[in-house]
Order: structure tokens, then C-alpha cells, then sequence
């Protein structure tokens, strides 16, 4: 995009006026305050900075100027924030040579006059959509809820209506509203003999719609084609009536279709998004971030379906989002099921839906044969790649999950978890992990332990004197458990875990026996710590010293940010600040006992 246009933007947009339409700003000394609009929070963590024209989230780490500001709020692309602002401030984009807001509007009010014309037809006299919908067990007052229209069976009714409205055929075709006949020269009505259900933008803006057929013409769901307006991928079902609710409840189940949630609705499930027929995508999932950071997959039980929730879970899981997956044993959909057993049976269902990594290992479980020694092998080896994308710690839980269930010690699932990652990636690194904990793995494999960002040499050194410790008294590992998250070097993360596998396995660690079983890099490693670092004169006090310092570390970070959040802290908030400061005070109580012991 011409650069000109942008500097035009930036120099007559006020970032504090622009995120003041979304955010309740409190100046505080040279900058604003409010709550984050990004993440759930009742603690002030965000802060614009007039001067600088820059926001910044301190608990999310959301930051950028106004452009990226009104992108994320309104989840969309550069080019149409910049419309957007412009339009807003009197900026002329043609004199940028680029078009204004104008088509887009006349899009919005042809979609509105088109689902009016869609809704008249469906609630003023008898038609097939209607008995439909009652056949569905919909209700007049949802079917206005929701704006549900019908597309009778005629050739042109709604170009005819539109045409005598003023529109032309060339932004009907444009909308996806109408189809042309060029041998003809004329136009068709895209949607006939179809349920339809407008689909509406968070503002309210009715950008698309989706056409259930009656008959057997076509597909079963028709949708609007992308426009400038319209994108499937960007766009969730109902959101615009039930991202409150989604909010409130800081939960958001996803179903597939239409009437899946239409019906949930209704049932009084309203906490509830639809991914307009398409797979869930990265996007939608970023849209759903900004209501809650925890979604329940509500999908088909079918293969398809289970497909799906797999794609939806990862992609989730990637975004940071603790996803589950609802599973309804006797087939049905979410429809069938809450108009048969109704909700408290539906959110019983909520309640017991699978976390990510549950439901990843169960799918692979399907795959095999657990009643054989040699399903089991499989099994194992196929659900390295799920224990892969898990935190250590989560990853621990596991693993202990899976050695009760099969009967292998937890030290050779370990093992095997190792092994499946050298075997992975020939230089160590562990191909294809995704979500939150990624970054741990991504420096790993050069030989040397380097450091992954947030890491400096001191937390390096640290880690690979608990490594020595180790290797000097074996029962140290007791004692380093409580302590094993300060293992955020890549290397080290796996020395350790090799040690802690033998240690399990046989109550000693043989080194040579560690050496072989390790990556040649790593074993390398390993023989540097265990040459190179200094035989502790007193290794009891040295590990005393090392977890004294852990401690310390964790109370001055937790210190730290308190203090930020009360520089956040409007001063009408007497009870947060209390709070807060009766923490500190506890803090710095803590560090003066760690000091002293």
C-alpha cells in the first residue's frame, strides 16, 4: 500500500480518540489506562501512549500504532483498517489512488434490503421454508432472532424486487446475490427454494448469507461467495448475538452448522459460535480470542466431523486457547441431542468434554489394538507426536497417564519420547511442535547448550549445575523436581529427562548408559557439564543455594509485575490496591525468610 496514504493516517488519527470508542481510557500521568480489550482481565493492564501514538498490553503483550490497533479489535486485514480510518477522519483515499468505503456500504445495504425481502417472504404468508422450520421445532420469535428468511422457488423474485429498489445487476452478481445469463443478458436469483440465514458482522452488518436447500437442485448449504464485504474465513455465525454471553461465561462452544446453534439458542445455550460451514480457521480462532481463551468443539460424531475437530483443537491449541472436544455418543448432532435431552443433559456434555491432549490420544487409541503387545508398540510410538506439542509439565502428566493405562514403565515412555524426537529431526530438533511451549524447542540441536529467548547465561549456568549435581548424587532428582521448569535450555531439557528416565527405571544413573541413549550432540553436552564444571566440595549446600535462588528469582519477577499492575491501578480502586499491596507485603516477607534460611 502507498506509504503516503499510511503517513496521512498515522499524523491525523488520535490513537487515544480511536481506542476510546472501544476502551474506557483514565489518563494516568503521560498515559492512558484501561482494561485490555484483547484478554479478560479486571485489573488494568493496558496502557496507550499519546505522545508515542503506541499501545501496549502488559498482560497480554498485545502493542502497535492505531492502524494495528483497530486490525486486531476489528479482526481485519491492513487495507481495510486503513479504509476504515480514513473514512472516518475525511482523509480522500482517491487522492491516494485508492477507492473509498462507497461500494462497501452499497454491499451492506443490499444484503439488508435483500434479508428483509428474504425475511417477509418467510413470516407474511404459508411456504415450504416456513414448515420447514416448524418440522426443525423453531419457533416464530427465534426465527426473528435470528432474521431467518426464505428464498422462494422463482427464477428472479429477488433481482426483480432489488432491480425495482434501484440496484443494479452488477453489484447483485458482485454481492453473490445473482447470477447473470449471458446468452441472455439478464440475471437469476442465486438462492431459490432455500431456507436462508442472513449472516451478520459483530457491528450488526448483514455481510453474507447461507441458503438451506428444500429440494434436490443443488447442495445441501449454499453460501455467499467472498466479497468486500464477506470472507468465511474471517467470520463466525451468531457472534453478533452471542459474544457477550460468550464473554460472560469465558466460554465459547463451536458447532458446525446453521441450525446447530440456531437450535442450542433456542434451548438456552447461548454462549455459541458456527464456522459458517468451513473448517475452523486460524483467523476465526483469533476472533474467538478476543471473547475467551477457552472453546468446547461441538461437532458432527461422524468421520468428517471428527476431522474437523482435530484440525479445530490443534489450531486452537496453537493460538493458545484451552480447547476441548464435546463428544455425543449416540451420533447425533448438537440439534438432535438438545431438542431429545435438553440443556442440563447438553452441558453435562460440556462439562465432560475432553481437554486437547485427552482427546488427541484418544483418536489415536481408536488406531490400534491395545488387547496386542504390538498395538501397544504402535500406539506408543503414534502418540509421541500429541505428547510432542505438550509443556513439560503437561507432558509429565501424561506420560504417567499413558504408563497406567499400558503397563510400560514411565522411564521407557520417556525414552521412547526421546528417541522419537532425534528420530524426528537429525540435528535434534523436534519437527512440526506447535503451540504455546513451541519456542522451548527451537534452538535445540547445535551441540552447545544455547538459549532460548528469555534465557541469559546465569540460567544456563544454573541448569547445567543441576545437571552436575545430578550426575554427582543420583537422589538429588528428588529434590530437583519441584524445580524442573527452570530447564528452559533445549539441551539441558533433554539431558535431564534422560537422566530422570534412567533414575526411575533403575534408582542409579549410569552415564555411559545416558551417553549412548542421547542425540551425539547432546551426549556431548552431557560430557562438557560433567568435565568441565567443578566437583562440588559441598553439594548439599549447593543445592540448598541453587533452590534459594529459584525461589528468589520467582518472588522478585512476581514483585516486579505487581508493581507495574499498580502503576495501572486507577486510584478509584481502593480494594485491588489493598490487595495488591498486602501481597507485596507478603512477598518481601518470603524473600527476607529465604535470605535468612
Amino acid at each position: 500500500m502507498n506509504s503516503s496514504i499510511v503517513d496521512e493516517i498515522k499524523s491525523r488519527c488520535d490513537i487515544v480518540d480511536v481506542i476510546g470508542r472501544y476502551v474506557t481510557l483514565k489518563r494516568a500521568g503521560s498515559i492512558y489506562k484501561g482494561l485490555c480489550p484483547f484478554h479478560n482481565e479486571k485489573t488494568p493492564s493496558f496502557a496507550v501512549y499519546e505522545s508515542k501514538q503506541f499501545f501496549n498490553c502488559y498482560g497480554c503483550g498485545a502493542a502497535g500504532d492505531v492502524i494495528s490497533f483497530v486490525m486486531k479489535i476489528e479482526n481485519i486485514d491492513f487495507r481495510t483498517a486503513v479504509s476504515k480510518l480514513a473514512e472516518q477522519y475525511g482523509i480522500d483515499m482517491d487522492k491516494f489512488g485508492f477507492r473509498n468505503e462507497s461500494r462497501k456500504n452499497e454491499i451492506y445495504e443490499l444484503n439488508r434490503d435483500a434479508a428483509r425481502f428474504f425475511f417477509k417472504n418467510m413470516t407474511e404468508k404459508a411456504n415450504p421454508g416456513l414448515e420447514y422450520m416448524k418440522r426443525r421445532g423453531l419457533d416464530p420469535k427465534t426465527i426473528t432472532k435470528f432474521g431467518i428468511g426464505y428464498a422462494d422457488d422463482s427464477w428472479d423474485s429477488l433481482v426483480r424486487h432489488l432491480s425495482a429498489a434501484g440496484y443494479s445487476h452488477k453489484l447483485m452478481v458482485e454481492a453473490g446475490l445473482a447470477s447473470r445469463n449471458d446468452a441472455k443478458g439478464s440475471c437469476y436469483d442465486k438462492f431459490r427454494n432455500r431456507v436462508i440465514f442472513p449472516i451478520f458482522n459483530t457491528r450488526g452488518k448483514v455481510i453474507g448469507f447461507g441458503g438451506r436447500d428444500l429440494g434436490e437442485r443443488g447442495p445441501k448449504y449454499l453460501n455467499s461467495p467472498e466479497s468486500d464485504v464477506f470472507s468465511k474465513k474471517n467470520n463466525l455465525y451468531g457472534l453478533n448475538l452471542t459474544r457477550q454471553d460468550i464473554n460472560k461465561n469465558n466460554c465459547a462452544i463451536m458447532v458446525e452448522g446453521y441450525m446447530d446453534l440456531v437450535s442450542l439458542y433456542k434451548n438456552g445455550v447461548t454462549n455459541v459460535a458456527a464456522s459458517l460451514g468451513t473448517a475452523l480457521t486460524e483467523n476465526q480462532c483469533k476472533l474467538l480470542k478476543r471473547y475467551t481463551e477457552n472453546v468446547v468443539l461441538s461437532y458432527d460424531a461422524d468421520a468428517a466431523g471428527q476431522k474437523a475437530a482435530l484440525r479445530g483443537i490443534e489450531l486452537l491449541h496453537r493460538e493458545g486457547i484451552k480447547a476441548k472436544v464435546l463428544h455425543i455418543s449416540d451420533g447425533k448432532d448438537p440439534d438432535e441431542f438438545i431438542k431429545k435431552h435438553g440443556r442440563l443433559a447438553f452441558m453435562k456434555l460440556v462439562d465432560e468434554a475432553l481437554p486437547y491432549a485427552d482427546y488427541r490420544i484418544s483418536v489415536v487409541k481408536q488406531r490400534h489394538d491395545l488387547s496386542s503387545t504390538e498395538g501397544v508398540i504402535d500406539f506408543l510410538k503414534d502418540v509421541n507426536r500429541v505428547l510432542a506439542t505438550l509443556s513439560p509439565v503437561e507432558a509429565d502428566v501424561y506420560i504417567k497417564k499413558l504408563a497406567a493405562d499400558t503397563g510400560i514403565s514411565e522411564s521407557a515412555i520417556r525414552r521412547e519420547n526421546n528417541a522419537s524426537a532425534r528420530r524426528t529431526s537429525g540435528d535434534g530438533i523436534i519437527q512440526g511442535r506447535s503451540g504455546p511451549y513451541s519456542s522451548r524447542y527451537d534452538d535445540a540441536g547445535s551441540g552447545q547448550t544455547g538459549s532460548t529467548e528469555g534465557d541469559n547465561a546465569g540460567n544456563i549456568m544454573l541448569q547445567k549445575n543441576f545437571i552436575k549435581l545430578i550426575t554427582v548424587n543420583s537422589e538429588y532428582i528428588n529434590e530437583i523436581k519441584e524445580y524442573e521448569s527452570v530447564f528452559t535450555d533445549p539441551v539441558c531439557f533433554r539431558i535431564y529427562n534422560m537422566l530422570r528416565a534412567l533414575w526411575e527405571e533403575d534408582s542409579e544413573i549410569d552415564l555411559k548408559k545416558a551417553a549412548d541413549s542421547l542425540e551425539p550432540s547432546d551426549a556431548a553436552a552431557l560430557g562438557d557439564i560433567v568435565r568441565s564444571l567443578p566437583f562440588p566440595t559441598n553439594s548439599d549446600k549447593m543445592l540448598a543455594d541453587f533452590k534459594r535462588k529459584i525461589k528468589t528469582d520467582r518472588l522478585t519477577e512476581r514483585y516486579e509485575n505487581i508493581i507495574e499492575m499498580l502503576d495501572m491501578l486507577p486510584e478509584n480502586e481502593p480494594e485491588q490496591i489493598r490487595s495488591l499491596m498486602d501481597e507485596l507485603k507478603s512477598i518481601q516477607s518470603e524473600l527476607q525468610s529465604v535470605k535468612i534460611n
